[in-house]
């Protein structure tokens, strides 16, 4: 997707080899032309699937989450990281390990809010290693939801996330894939590498 592409070459910093901050549009400040994009195209890319959910984790996927359930006209989901007095008792759980925060997560999603026969989009706003992924996968399938497929924002395809996806039999459509962030500049995997031999 040229626009997210452009917008993280403009306003996104490279903060190490394997870490790149975009604070200012997706993950702390929201531009919301862009999510709306963003939502419109995932919205397009499972058309037809029959997806009556979409489901995310807090909280970074939840703007552009929100605009996909916006454009495909089904309610938003997102998993909980921190207990609330409103949300006890019947709840699906996982643990997720965040490698960029370095903590693990006990993550929940209310029972009555994802059921048998509901088929699921996840969306997230990257895709590393794929440790919130896999959470949200194992807590459709506590639920007994068929997942569509996982909608990323961003791709760090150096990592292992989107192959440990499709080796279970997902299909992920990432609008930007990130070959390297080496020397601070985001190279994209659809351009030729500057540090291939």
């Amino acid at each position: 997707m040229r626009l997210l592409q452009d917008t993280i070459r403009r306003e996104g910093t490279v903060l190490s080899p394997s870490i790149l901050k975009v604070d200012t549009f997706l993950n702390h400040g929201i531009d919301p032309l862009l999510m709306r994009e963003i939502g419109r195209e995932f919205a397009a890319r499972y058309a037809g699937e029959g997806i009556t959910k979409v489901l995310t984790i807090e909280s970074s996927g939840i703007a552009p989450a929100l605009m996909t359930a916006l454009e495909l006209g089904v309610p938003l989901l997102f998993a909980r990281k921190r207990k609330s007095l409103t949300l006890r008792g019947d709840v699906f759980t996982e643990k997720i390990y965040s490698y960029t925060k370095e903590e693990e997560n006990e993550v929940t999603v209310a029972r009555r809010l994802l059921q048998p026969g509901d088929t699921v989009l996840v969306i997230d706003d990257f895709l590393a290693n794929g440790e919130a992924a896999a959470g949200m996968a194992r807590i459709a399938g506590q639920a007994g939801a068929r997942i569509a497929g996982f909608g990323i924002v961003i791709e760090k395809s150096f990592q292992p996330g989107r192959r440990r996806l499709e080796e279970e039999g997902f299909r992920v459509e990432s609008l930007a894939r990130i070959r390297s962030l080496e020397e601070g500049t985001v190279t994209f995997l659809d351009e030729p590498s500057r540090f291939s031999s």
